[in-house]
């Protein structure tokens, strides 16, 4: 829970301890030989079909779980074009929803509405998932808190 002194923090000072954090995350020794990924997909798919899904960049106004549901948060996103945008995802096994505010990630956001506990979630984040020890893992990928909402991702 946040304290309020750390609530009154400016947008700068959030910036920068975020930088931080990554920095501290990213500087600590990783073992990965427990690690089993999928294989790679061995069917080509063309560049017209690839360059047809729209991934953006999106920033988490607010996260909440889905009411009846162990598995979904719902994510109310800014996307870059004004109008808030929903998405649901089943990845509340490895976060909690505060966490998640304020933080940008990445969104194909050209998928159909796809209706899931009474409510349409309007595109997908992508998350990074493989096996460790025999447990799935799961990172919700999350980007440079300096990509503005809505740039789009090649």
């Amino acid at each position: 829970m946040k304290t309020q002194g750390a609530a009154k923090k400016t947008a700068a000072q959030q910036t920068v301890s975020e930088a931080i954090s990554f920095e501290e995350a990213t500087d600590e020794a990783i073992d990965f030989s427990n690690v089993q990924i999928e294989p790679l997909f061995e069917d080509f798919v063309d560049f017209e079909t690839f360059s047809k899904s729209d991934f953006r960049a999106v920033k988490v106004k607010d996260c909440v779980a889905v009411k009846k549901s162990k598995k979904l948060l719902q994510f109310t996103l800014d996307d870059g074009t004004g109008t808030d945008r929903t998405i649901l995802s089943g990845i509340h096994a490895y976060y909690e929803p505060e966490e998640l505010i304020g933080k940008t990630c990445v969104a194909i956001t050209n998928l159909p509405p796809r209706p899931m506990m009474g409510i349409d979630s309007c595109g997908m984040l992508i998350s990074a998932v493989h096996q460790e020890n025999g447990e799935e893992r799961l990172h919700l990928l999350m980007l440079d808190p300096h990509i503005p909402a809505g740039a789009k991702l090649y």
